[in-house]
């Protein structure tokens, strides 16, 4: 990996779960709280008089923006979506956006769960709909900060031309996919990510189709942000997740992740940790690369970075300008 991707992947973050160094011998594990800890007492917890009072009972900071009754989550050991969540829990506890002003949209899949654990207004929608339902909610809150949360089947597999669109019309949507490489939740079916060789329900022999590159697919598309991470690299996918939300237009940004039940057995891959392992040697981060160079071959070298960072106007500023140009005194530009 390059000298430019540190050990940040490795180190602890507060909330689903941990990115343990590569030399571990220890799997994923929950872990103490950060830094920020902030605390609470309920009302049965409150000491009788003459007892000495204790300690009150330390509090994760992201527990907030969490739906901690419905924790622990259902994801597999080794799975690398709960680490995706943390870090886009820290990025919204860090962006300082009104948080009654942001919605997440999530569809069918393993990632589709996580509209069910933010604790934000949230929706989960039917299979490949992600997008469409997020663009409707924009268009009819254009106020709102419309985040799209899902897997690579959901989103490029079943939603692809919903997806494609978007990023044409450049709708103001900031779209996370979780790329796994495969059609988990349903059996581990061959997905339109999955590298030519890897070995899938579906292609029992190893695959022999053209899969995307998806950084390149969108910026064909017109999307202003692209980036890519792996989940080891905690701190850098909060933060590109920060900068995300404080941009206008379509913003995608992949995060490739461990599928240990279904991907890494049916390939012999290993656990968890040696697919952060193979995460560690294998990342190289190239800030600014052509995106028609990034695609990802089975086991192969994974380019990670920030490659496009444009600006150009949304759909909403498009349609209010040109038809105000077209209709003059009698338009009235909407969500401005």
């Amino acid at each position: 990996m390059s000298d430019q991707c540190s050990l940040d992947g490795a180190t602890s973050q507060p909330g689903m779960g941990t990115a343990p160094s590569p030399d571990s011998n220890q799997l994923p594990q929950a872990t103490p709280l950060g830094p920020e800890v902030a605390t609470s007492q309920r009302p049965d917890e409150v000491q009788p008089e003459g007892q000495a009072e204790q300690s009150p009972k330390p509090r994760n900071p992201l527990e907030e923006l969490l739906r901690m009754d419905r924790i622990p989550h259902i994801w597999c050991s080794g799975c690398g979506i709960g680490i995706v969540v943390t870090a886009f829990a820290d990025a919204l506890r860090k962006s300082g956006l009104d948080l009654d002003k942001v919605a997440v949209v999530s569809g069918i899949g393993c990632t589709g769960r996580v509209a069910g654990y933010i604790h934000l207004d949230s929706f989960h929608t039917t299979h490949g709909r992600a997008v469409a339902f997020a663009t409707g909610l924009k268009l009819g809150n254009p106020a709102l900060q419309v985040v799209v949360f899902s897997g690579d089947g959901d989103l490029v597999g079943i939603g692809g031309n919903h997806l494609i669109h978007a990023a044409r019309r450049n709708m103001d949507l900031l779209v996370i996919c979780v790329n796994n490489f495969n059609y988990a939740m349903t059996g581990g079916q061959l997905a339109a990510t999955t590298p030519i060789g890897a070995n899938l329900s579906t292609a029992p022999f190893g695959s022999y189709e053209y899969p995307f590159n998806l950084p390149y697919l969108l910026d064909a598309c017109g999307a202003t942000y692209i980036a890519r991470w792996t989940c080891l690299h905690i701190r850098r996918l909060s933060h590109t997740i920060r900068e995300a939300l404080g941009k206008q237009g379509f913003r995608f940004i992949e995060v490739i992740t461990p599928c240990v039940t279904v991907y890494a057995r049916r390939n012999r891959l290993g656990q968890g940790l040696d697919l952060l392992k193979y995460y560690y040697n294998e990342s190289e981060i190239q800030h600014g690369a052509d995106p028609r160079t990034v695609d990802i071959g089975y086991q192969g070298k994974i380019i990670c970075g920030k490659f496009v960072d444009r600006q150009k106007p949304t759909f909403l500023e498009c349609m209010n300008t040109y038809l105000s140009g077209k209709l003059g005194d009698k338009y009235v530009p909407y969500g401005v």
